[in-house]
């Protein structure tokens, strides 16, 4: 069956028919033990290294996105995430950060499907969608946390941190509307929404083998 409601903006059947997926990825154990402070900085370090990965390609996929003259209205240069990433890991590993850290099986996984169709414009939608405003909302809480339990002050935790964007609720309500402006026929929002619940089990997938390596006190 389709999973687009005869009525609904992106948006919204973007957040409906993918809420099932989303409290899987975010009830995982890893993610639940590292919120709850059982686990270490290594442990959100091996995060970082994991989102590296994922952003780069997504980031990537940005850039193809950026000529597409039904897409470009989605890609915000304020969103960027890969610059951060690479500071915070710098201070997580240190400087040879790129011979330490390493990428698990199931992002690569993630990673070769952002490659494989991060570029058209549903999919495209789809996957940025997930993780950029997980970023403005949920990401928030990560950093409190991390700051909270494990005693992390800004350094390591620069992949939270939005400067160019002033006020987040604001700038999430704009990135709702250029969702919903997006000229996809019925068909493309179907794949869209499918692709979503897609990039959430990837996501859990991570979240999976990084509680494996990382299991706690």
């Amino acid at each position: 069956m389709p999973v687009v409601a005869p009525k609904g903006t992106l948006s919204v059947l973007l957040r409906d028919g993918t809420r099932r997926e989303h409290e899987q990825a975010e009830n995982e154990g890893f993610v639940a033990r590292l919120m709850s402070g059982g686990l270490d900085v290594a442990a959100y370090a091996d995060l970082a290294a994991q989102q590296h990965a994922v952003y780069t390609a997504l980031e990537q996929a940005s850039e193809a996105v950026r000529h597409d003259a039904r897409g470009e209205a989605l890609v915000f240069d304020e969103l960027t995430r890969v610059p951060a990433i690479e500071r915070d890991l710098a201070h997580l590993y240190g400087p040879d950060w790129r011979e330490r850290v390493r990428t698990l099986p199931a992002t690569r996984t993630y990673v070769a499907r952002l490659h494989d169709v991060g570029t058209r414009l549903p999919q495209y939608a789809a996957h940025a969608y997930t993780r950029y405003l997980g970023d403005l909302s949920g990401g928030q809480i990560v950093q409190r946390m991390m700051q909270r339990h494990y005693d992390m002050g800004t350094a390591g935790l620069e992949f939270y941190d939005f400067p160019e964007i002033s006020r987040l609720k604001p700038f999430k309500d704009l990135y709702r509307e250029r969702l919903d402006a997006l000229d996809l026929s019925a068909d493309e929002v179907d794949l869209a929404v499918s692709e979503a619940r897609e990039a959430f089990r990837l996501n859990r997938a991570v979240f999976v083998e990084l509680g494996a390596a990382h299991p706690g006190r």
